[in-house]
This record gives C-alpha cells, sequence and structure tokens, in this order.
C-alpha cells in the first residue's frame, strides 16, 4: 500500500513539472522511469458490471554502459494484484529486465539474459500502448512477454533490420503474468525471428515469427492447453507451438497520422489455435490532442471469437504526462457472454 501511495503521489506531482527525459546520474548510469493509474467499468451482458480504480502497472529502468560497447540494463516492475500481477511467491514486484549487450560491430548487437519477446505489434509496457486497454490478447493471447537467453540482432544498412533468440521458453512461466519464462530449456525451449524493413518512406514492414517445443508434463507455460481425450479424461497436451506475425504502420501525412494493421496467427493444439488482427489509426487534431481509433477481433478454430470497436482520445499535458480516455464496445461469438461495453481513463506520467 505504502508503494501505491508514493507513487500515485509522484503522478500528481508531475503535473507541476516541465518535461524532462531520462536522469543521468553519472556517466555510466541513466535511470528511466514510467507509471499509469486508471479507472475502468465494464458493463458485460449478461452479467454484473464491474469497476476499478487502480495504479496499472509502473517501471523503473537503469541503463549501465561499464565500457563502451557494453550496455546493462536492470528495470523493477510493480503490478498490483487488482491486475493480475502478483506471482506465486507473493511480489507485486518483479526484476522485469535484466540483460546485457554488446555491440560487436558492423550493425551486430548480442544480448544475453532476460528480455522482452520480439513479437507483437501493441506494446507489452501501458506506457506505450495506444489505449487503456489491448486490442486483442483476451481467448488466444498469441503475444508472449519475458523469456531468458540470448540474441542477436543485425542491422546490415539504415533500412533493414533483422534479429533471432533462443530462450527458456516462448511463452510465460504459469502464474507470472507474462513476466518470466519457464527456466530451463530441458523442459521445453523457445525460439524468435524477425525481419523489419523502413526502405519506402514513412512505411515500416515488420515479420516475425515464434516456436516453442513440445512441453514435458509438469511444465507447461500457458502456451500450451490441456486437453481430454475421447474418454473425457484429462490428458497432458504436449503439443509444440508456433505464432507468426505481420504488422505494418504508415505515416499519413505532415501531422504524424498513422494507420497500422497487423495479423497473427497462433498453431498450439486443441483450442489453442486461430488468429488476431487489428487496424488502428490515429489522428492527431493539434500537437497535444490526438486520437486512437482501432477495429479488431479474436478467432479461436473450434471456439470463441469475438470483434472490437475502441476510440481512445488522448490529451499530452507535456512529454511527461498525459491523460486518455477510451469507450470500446465488444461483440463476442460462443463465448460466454454476447456482448461488453467498456469505459476508462487513464493518467500517464513518464520520465
Amino acid at each position: 500500500m505504502k508503494l501505491r501511495i508514493q507513487l500515485l503521489g509522484a503522478l500528481a506531482l508531475a503535473a507541476a513539472l516541465p518535461a524532462f527525459a531520462q536522469v543521468k546520474l553519472n556517466d555510466t548510469v541513466t535511470v528511466t522511469g514510467w507509471a499509469t493509474g486508471s479507472y475502468q467499468y465494464v458493463q458485460p451482458s449478461p452479467g454484473t458490471a464491474t469497476d476499478s480504480l487502480n495504479l496499472d502497472a509502473a517501471l523503473l529502468q537503469a541503463t549501465i554502459t561499464p565500457a563502451k560497447k557494453v550496455t546493462g540494463t536492470l528495470s523493477l516492475y510493480y503490478r498490483p494484484a487488482a491486475e493480475g500481477g502478483v506471482s506465486p511467491g507473493g511480489s507485486e514486484v518483479t526484476l522485469l529486465d535484466a540483460y546485457l549487450a554488446y555491440d560487436c560491430g558492423g550493425g551486430v548487437t548480442i544480448t544475453a539474459g532476460k528480455f522482452l519477446s520480439y513479437l507483437g505489434y501493441e506494446s507489452f509496457y501501458p506506457i506505450d500502448d495506444n489505449m487503456i486497454s489491448l486490442a486483442n490478447q483476451q481467448l488466444l493471447a498469441p503475444i508472449p512477454g519475458y523469456h531468458d537467453g540470448v540474441k542477436l540482432d543485425y542491422s546490415p544498412d539504415k533500412t533493414d533490420t533483422l534479429g533471432f533468440s533462443i530462450a527458456d521458453s516462448e511463452y510465460q512461466k504459469p502464474g507470472y503474468a507474462a513476466t518470466a519464462g519457464d527456466g530451463s530449456l530441458r523442459h521445453q525451449a523457445g525460439f524468435e525471428a524477425y525481419y523489419t524493413n523502413t526502405a519506402i518512406t514513412n512505411l515500416t514492414v515488420w515479420l516475425g515469427a515464434g516456436y516453442e517445443t513440445p512441453t514435458k508434463a509438469g511444465y507447461d507455460t500457458g502456451g500450451v492447453t490441456d486437453e481430454y481425450n475421447s474418454k473425457g479424461v484429462l490428458i497432458q497436451d504436449t503439443h509444440d507451438v508456433s505464432v507468426g506475425d505481420l504488422w505494418i504502420s504508415y505515416v499519413v501525412d505532415k501531422n504524424n497520422d498513422t494507420f497500422a494493421a497487423e495479423e497473427i496467427y497462433k498453431s498450439g493444439g486443441y483450442l489453442n489455435q486461430g488468429s488476431d488482427w487489428l487496424l488502428y489509426y490515429q489522428q492527431n487534431f493539434t500537437s497535444k490532442v490526438s486520437s486512437w481509433f482501432c477495429f479488431s477481433g479474436e478467432n479461436v478454430d473450434s471456439g470463441a471469437s469475438y470483434t472490437r470497436y475502441s476510440i481512445a482520445p488522448n490529451y499530452a499535458y507535456n512529454a511527461s504526462l498525459s491523460f486518455r480516455l477510451q469507450y470500446s464496445y465488444t461483440a463476442y461469438k460462443s463465448y460466454t457472454i454476447n456482448n461488453a461495453s467498456f469505459y476508462g481513463a487513464e493518467l500517464l506520467f513518464k520520465f
């Protein structure tokens, strides 16, 4: 509770501060951070309305450059129990990023430690998302979170970048809210690769894929779902998991109005296979006032599906503080409810 009060106090204080950037402690250490808090109201049909008022998430990150070509990154991530952020150990605070990166020269960087998946147009971090809630991820959750491993990124020129990673798993350790993998290559292993191109002015094309080897019994990371056999007996699904992700982003005009589209396909066995998609458009009305409009959906093969319509106006008080609203309407098929309306108001602070 004390931590939550302190972070909410920081949000309020930011309104009186001018815009500022990273805090440089000395020649080798730079600190950045952010926090988001929101009020959310959900009205399902049929069902009873629910609401929440929370500090949704906060992150404090240190970047350390002990040598010219070496960069270390550490971050502490806070997500309250009310937002599903408690690990099995009971902690609401997680060591999120913990990695070292080495610049090999020639556009090659090697990174080892705990880092975020390459995949996904929408960000893992609420501070960088277009809306208060994500456009998808509700049913299939095809976008992985954090895992431990090694990755290599290569930029042969100014318009092309590609990378490859080997990690302890592709999807998260059970109960860790996408903040950790399973911690062992022996139980299952994860692999990712991506390629991005910006050769056409204002256009970014990103293509990536992930793969997780078959799960050994008792070590399911959430990428695979248990299933029943023909006699109704629960069996362990040891299916492997693959996911493909394509997204594009295009800056439409001088106002930086932006169009984005994404298609994701996940294959992981029974009721764990299907697609997610989204269409985003950002309209910048002034330098401070903008809005995202989104049309999105998920479809589980032989399972539930939905389509969602969203609008998320945003007001930027300064570079450190902004305010966001959101309304979404979701129509479900073969699900526990028929539809749901979402209303939200969010305060975002960063330095």
